[in-house]
């Protein structure tokens, strides 16, 4: 693994100071929002706002990719972000805001792009699976440790906005002095939905439910706490064990993905969700059981999308995975725009913990439907099915592509070494 690590370190290096940037500001949204006393509702399409951008960025960076090349298009995005961010505490206005996380979603959505694309050409097929998890860990610390940064500032003032942007600036120096130039990336065009639909229902609705809960809780969770009366460092902490349980518990959901009926999966992981949901609705007013809840339902969410993407490409040739990859993070972004809304407006006329409601309603709906899909279709048997790898929802179409056709070869290949003995 060290040998594997030892080529793309530097990217690595880069994915880290990109999120922690990144995941700060996600949190100071919250948490600057409600000192400036916006309502839920603004904060809502604030919000959604970057997940407008990040769905744009993920179709438009291909194409400028193409005319200017990586390092252009990389370093114009970066700038672009980092100024992003400063601007926040200066124009403190939710149309303002929202014009600006538009503009940091399409930034961030090209960078993975960028970012993805030289790390999947750093890679063999035999070291791919390997690279993929470490960026995927490497994502996900940098979520992690960005709310302990948010600690060591206030809200209140420019100081942890300039931070995010320090942060998001020096996250490119690792990247463009290892990267090489790579051949222009080739994005599919997205498979239309009915198509999509028809080939994996439960996969496309559930992935477009999922968009809802993952936006709620990556977009609102910090709105939510901070309308409770949680103090900064609460609220960082809440957000931090949302994706600490996604880092935990991704591992086992996958070993389990490899060895049974993935609807089954899908229904248990809903549910479990669903539960954590109404725990945080019930005892949320105790920090360590708002907390507990808060890591369940992180926990049960991202292994969630790399279940969805695994249980489609089950049902899809190899060739096919390229368009159906597209159309489900098209399906994924267009959940991510409409569930912070829903979530915004229920807050206001149910109050903050209307934020638990919506989740558990979304994983109930994602529930039932997985169960109704198992007595619609039969059971694909287990050998027959791709191996699982946990990409994020965060990830663009070039690794969520990258990812689905090493399953497909990983999983051959083991059917090809059981048929030989």
């Amino acid at each position: 693994m060290i040998q594997v690590l030892s080529g793309v370190w530097a990217l690595l290096l880069g994915i880290v100071l990109i999120m922690l940037g990144n995941g700060m500001h996600f949190t100071l949204i919250g948490l600057r929002g409600g000192i400036e006393a916006f309502s839920a509702a603004e904060l809502a399409i604030v919000t959604s706002g970057y997940f407008v951008g990040f769905l744009s960025g993920a179709r438009l960076t291909p194409i400028m990719i193409r005319r200017v090349g990586h390092v252009r298009v990389f370093a114009a995005l970066g700038s672009f972000m980092s100024a992003g961010l400063i601007a926040f505490p200066l124009l403190t206005e939710p149309w303002a805001w929202t014009v600006l996380r538009i503009l940091i979603g399409f930034c961030m959505s090209g960078i993975f792009v960028a970012a993805e694309s030289w790390l999947n050409h750093a890679s063999s097929n035999e070291t791919r699976g390997k690279v993929l998890s470490a960026y995927m860990i490497a994502q996900t610390l940098g979520i992690v440790g960005a709310q302990g940064l948010l600690t060591l500032g206030d809200a209140a003032n420019s100081t942890l906005f300039i931070g995010a942007s320090i942060l998001v600036s020096i996250s490119f120096a690792p990247i463009l002095l290892s990267a090489t130039p790579v051949p222009a990336v080739e994005v599919a065009r997205p498979r239309p939905l009915q198509d999509l639909f028809r080939g994996s229902p439960l996969g496309t609705v559930g992935i477009f439910l999922l968009g809802s809960v993952y936006a709620t809780q990556a977009g609102m969770g910090a709105v939510f706490g901070s309308q409770i009366g949680l103090t900064a460092a609460q609220i960082a902490l809440f957000v931090a064990m949302l994706f600490a349980g996604a880092l935990v518990l991704q591992y086992p959901i996958g070993w389990l993905s490899d060895r049974m009926d993935r609807r089954k999966l899908i229904f248990g992981a809903a549910v479990l969700g669903g539960i954590a949901c109404m725990l945080g609705w019930t005892f949320g007013t105790g920090l360590w059981a708002l907390m507990a809840s808060a890591f369940l339902v992180g926990g049960m969410t991202t292994p969630l999308y790399a279940l969805f993407l695994a249980y489609t490409n089950d049902a899809l040739a190899t060739e096919d995975m390229p368009a159906a990859s597209g159309g489900l993070v098209f399906t994924f972004g267009l959940g991510a725009i409409v569930g912070p809304l829903i979530t915004g407006w229920a807050m206001e006329v149910l109050g903050p913990f209307a934020f638990w409601l919506v989740l558990a309603t979304t994983f109930g709906c994602t529930a039932i439907y997985a169960l109704y899909r198992m007595t619609q279709s039969q059971i694909t048997p287990v050998e027959e099915t791709e191996s699982y790898l946990g990409v994020l929802p965060t990830a663009s179409p070039v690794t969520v592509e990258a990812a689905g056709i090493w399953a497909a070869e990983q999983a051959e290949a083991e059917r090809d070494a059981e048929a030989e003995t």
